[in-house]
């Protein structure tokens, strides 16, 4: 596909990935309110000369059942603010900020509404080697996408728009960061460019293709995926047929089920037997994402502390963002999925004209140039698609 920028890209700086020791999340315990009067046994008070002359001592009037659920309703507001508040300061410490985007160059203008890029990364990261041999992930080293997706949200609704990750696409310029050595723009795997220059030059191969800005970027791997899952006690998922995939592991009946981590991640990662590969694996995941969206925003999950904290903990485990990204960010992102994922918005693929194009890279997924531009230049000017 050609570029929409013909712009030379600066090289992208080297990413290292860097974790902070990992703190436990804050105890909703709190101590008693700064100056709330200790609980005294209801009785008699010595209070001095009674105002009209009468007893020295008087009984204490009980507060009325409203006063009492008022006052009652004021603490568990105050421990629950404290409790929420510590949870804030808590997340927001274990967010791993590995991505500049500000240093990033050859960059596209920026579009009208917010653009996420969220990518399901192949990274091993926090597994072991049973859970490797468990979750059939093998034992590669590095990180490569397992799904690549765009995000929009603005005035005309929320958009979310899987981009196949054999998309034959042209890289921009960069240097190869264990390296040092400078490579020319060449055409190449949407995968490619997280393999060989990491998040910054997927950023830029995303923009350079699509003409759209990213505003934030969001990375979770295969540790952090599994947690979420299993943190939220599993996702229900219909399926008209049976998957069964060597490769991934994947070996589910037909029907309706509860898939826990294992499952879900064998699921999202099979293609061999989709019809159409690549593009079969990313309605599948677009389907998936669904149904964890579903059942991480239903009200039992998120007044459950037992799946709300586990599952806040897991996703932190292994996510990576940009260095611009904060809470507020990401709970703006899963707002955003859960729209388009729960009838709020859109799904969609980009357009393709070939699926199975022969590339000296292997079989790879053309874009139909003319919708696939069409529908770029609407997210971009946040008008809707179509």
């Amino acid at each position: 596909m050609s570029d929409w920028t013909d712009r030379p890209g600066t090289s992208p700086p080297e990413w290292t990935p860097r974790r902070e020791p990992l703190a436990p999340p804050p105890s909703t315990r709190t101590a008693p309110l700064p100056g709330m009067p200790s609980p005294a046994a209801p009785g008699r008070y010595d209070s001095g000369p009674h105002p009209r002359g009468g007893r020295g001592s008087r009984n204490r009037r009980r507060p009325s059942r409203r006063r009492r659920y008022l006052r009652t309703a004021a603490v568990l507001s105050s421990v629950l603010l404290l409790g929420g508040a510590g949870t804030y300061v808590w997340a927001d410490t274990r967010l791993d900020q590995q991505v500049d985007l500000g240093a990033l160059g050859g960059r596209v203008p920026p579009g009208k509404g917010t653009t996420y890029l969220v990518v399901g990364s192949d990274s091993r990261e926090g597994l072991s080697e049973q859970d490797r041999k468990d979750l059939n992930t093998g034992s590669a080293e590095g990180r490569r996408t397992d799904s690549v997706i765009l995000l929009h949200t603005g005035a005309n609704g929320t958009t979310m728009l899987s981009l196949p990750r054999d998309s034959w696409v042209t890289l921009p310029p960069y240097v190869d960061p264990g390296t040092g050595r400078g490579y020319r723009a060449a055409p190449n795997k949407l995968n490619a460019a997280f393999s060989l220059g990491g998040p910054g030059l997927l950023v830029r191969a995303v923009e350079r293709n699509t003409g759209l800005r990213i505003d934030h970027y969001a990375e979770i791997g295969f540790a952090g995926f599994v947690g979420v899952v299993d943190a939220v006690g599993g996702v229900d998922l219909c399926l008209g047929r049976p998957v069964r995939d060597e490769d991934s592991g994947a070996n589910l009946p037909a029907g309706c089920q509860t898939l826990d981590g294992a499952e879900a991640l064998a699921f999202v990662r099979q293609r061999k037997q989709e019809a159409q590969g690549d593009l079969g694996r990313t309605r599948n995941q677009q389907k998936f994402l669904a149904a964890l969206a579903r059942k991480a925003a239903d009200p039992a999950t998120l007044a459950d502390p037992s799946k709300s904290f586990p599952t806040l903990s897991a996703g932190l485990d292994t996510l990576i963002v940009d260095d611009g990204t904060e809470l507020p960010d990401l709970m703006a992102l899963f707002e955003a999925l859960r729209k388009a994922t729960g009838g709020g918005g859109r799904q969609l693929n980009v357009p393709v004209a070939d699926p199975d194009l022969r590339t000296s890279k292997g079989s790879a997924v053309k874009w139909d140039d003319r919708r696939a531009r069409a529908l770029f230049r609407a997210l971009r000017e946040d008008r809707p698609p179509g």
